[in-house]
């Protein structure tokens, strides 16, 4: 059989296709078993269990001894990250999603490399994807400097697979004993007090005590998959003593190690909520699972509060699959509230004024299952309460979405919402 020149471009052109589908289906998939059955309630989050099993199902022990300090907006977040930044001696390591151009930007690489250039062991480990609006010299100029810069999962033909785990995660480790985490990315956005829709809301935390060695670990084990090197040594693990009076963990997912155990902590606090729970979501796109496990809590008497964007949004894709599954929540009796001044990216969980999650995690299937991410879990009423007042000034600037404005919704809206909540499982 004489094989023709048309033939063979046939044949290439068949391969090329099976590649590409190939991918977008490993791209697609989640790669293990979710978790497809509502959790059993059995105690609350008043119940000792609560805490033990949080610490014991879910990953690192609960530990004592810390102390967390909130930071609200680019004017308290920024000037405090630099100055712990400047004062390192032995080690800095940093993990970010966004790492953008802007002043900030320029201000961060600036402050990194000079401690580079000090003796200073610095680590920075960016998202590949996240960090694509990035000045090339302020990554050049680091390099130059000493620091050891990764990009997360840059594209290689042979892990193509993997493009579509991104780390979401927001970690700075100063010397192995200050840590700070929440929603910041190093980007102009983030600048300023919120004072204007080019100016985002969002909150960060800095953290002191022994759980600042969890968190070295969770941005260790990054660091590992992407330059094969492992940190360890008193420069990075020295030894930590009592801070504060703060019970905490550093809770991590990745889909190379857990991928569902995110949703699995959301879910087992809420299923554990005993009479509320303040949530704060830059994208609230929770799946079936999620919402059911929101709908029998508010059957049972538990108050539901949620703060998101309303309209400034960065990703309206998101805003309109959100949208699309409200009316179960909302005829239920959930209150959902659009912050109306700027873009809203706090991310922060208040269960029963007893436990705070803070960290890198959205409400959303992206989070739970396809981003590496971290949260902190914080076990004290005091602080609870601190987070409650700025949730409730949060809401204090937000407008409240009813079941009633749902039901009016025009058919235009629906359709719209409906096409981009075909793409939940990806956002």
């Amino acid at each position: 059989m004489k094989v023709t020149k048309k033939v063979v471009l046939w044949f290439i052109a068949g391969l090329a296709t099976a590649l590409v589908l190939t991918l977008i289906v490993l791209n697609l998939s989640l790669g293990e078993k979710k978790i497809e059955r509502q959790l059993a309630r059995l105690f609350g989050s008043s119940d000792s269990q609560f805490q033990y099993e949080m610490g014991t199902l879910l990953g690192p022990p609960i530990i004592d001894g810390n102390r967390t300090q909130p930071l609200l907006n680019g004017d308290q977040i920024f000037p405090s990250m630099l100055q712990a930044i400047g004062s390192a001696r032995r080690t800095i390591t940093f993990e970010s999603y966004i790492y953008w151009a802007g002043d900030i930007g320029k201000k961060f690489a600036d402050a990194l490399s000079e401690r580079a250039r000090n003796g200073v062991k610095v680590h920075v480990l960016l998202d590949w994807a996240g960090s694509q609006k990035v000045d090339p010299a302020l990554l050049d100029e680091m390099k130059v400097a000493g620091v050891q810069l990764q990009r997360f999962h840059e594209p290689r033909w042979f892990a193509l697979g993997r493009i579509n785990n991104r780390t979401h995660r927001k970690l700075l480790v100063i010397d192995g004993r200050l840590g700070f985490t929440g929603g910041v990315g190093i980007a102009p956005q983030w600048e300023g007090h919120g004072q204007d829709s080019e100016h985002w809301r969002d909150t960060h935390f800095r953290i002191e005590g022994p759980v600042v060695a969890q968190m070295q670990s969770v941005f260790a084990d990054n660091w590992t998959k992407a330059s094969g090197a492992v940190l360890h040594g008193s420069a990075y693990y020295p030894p930590l003593s009592r801070i504060g009076d703060q019970r905490a963990h550093m809770f991590s997912s990745s889909p190379s190690g857990g991928a569902e155990s995110m949703q699995l902590m959301y879910l087992m606090a809420i299923t554990a909520a005993d009479h509320s729970i303040d949530l704060a979501s830059a994208y609230f796109v929770p799946n079936q699972l999620t919402r059911n496990a929101m709908v029998r809590a508010l059957k049972r008497g538990v108050k539901i509060r949620v703060i998101v964007p309303g309209p400034f949004t960065d990703a309206d894709t998101v805003s309109d699959a959100s949208k699309a599954n409200w009316d179960e929540l909302l005829d239920a009796g959930a209150k959902i509230y659009e912050y109306q001044p700027t873009m809203y990216h706090c991310k922060v969980l208040i269960l029963d004024g007893r436990m705070t999650s803070v960290g890198s995690t959205n409400f959303d299937q992206r989070s739970f299952s396809l981003n590496d991410e971290a949260n902190l879990n914080v076990y004290d009423e005091a602080f609870a309460r601190e987070q409650t007042r700025t949730f409730e000034d949060d809401l204090a600037k937000s407008r409240e979405f009813t079941a009633a404005d749902w039901h009016a919704r025009p058919a235009w809206e629906r359709l719209k919402e409906r096409a981009a909540n075909l793409l939940a499982p990806q956002l």
